[in-house]
């Protein structure tokens, strides 16, 4: 895997500004913050999406990401928190490393994530269901 620029920060060979690190995630501040406190958590191990994550890594992804949120809502006190993770250019992953967005909020801050609802009926949400329990293992 070509290295990426989430690989590099996590190396030292990019500066960042470091917010937390254990042995399997690495968190620091996004350059583009959105609102004062956002917090990129990513891997260390350069899993490209959260398909390719095995549970240990997604645990500790969640669980850095959970002790990050916590600590931006002490430390900015926002009115909510977003946390976002996106998969693939379709799915609007920009980074091909799975990371999470730790995404403090505000009323009226301008963030807006919009999608088109279906509303399909229940019968149709249980087939759906359904062809996805036989996958999940």
């Amino acid at each position: 895997m070509t290295p990426t620029v989430f690989t590099r920060i996590i190396a030292g060979e990019i500066p960042c500004a470091k917010v937390y690190e254990d042995e399997l995630t690495f968190a620091f501040m996004d350059a583009g913050q959105v609102n004062p406190g956002h917090v990129i958590v990513a891997t260390r191990q350069p899993f490209e999406t959260i398909l390719d994550l095995d549970d240990a890594a997604a645990g500790a992804l969640f669980r850095t990401a959970a002790r990050v949120a916590r600590a931006v809502q002490a430390a900015f006190s926002p009115a909510g928190i977003t946390v976002l993770q996106a998969n693939k250019p379709a799915g609007w992953q920009t980074v091909p490393h799975v990371h999470l967005h730790v995404l403090p909020r505000h009323d009226d801050d301008g963030v807006t994530l919009n999608w088109p609802r279906r509303n399909p009926p229940l019968d149709e949400l249980r087939g759906l269901a359904a062809q996805i329990k036989v996958e999940v293992s």
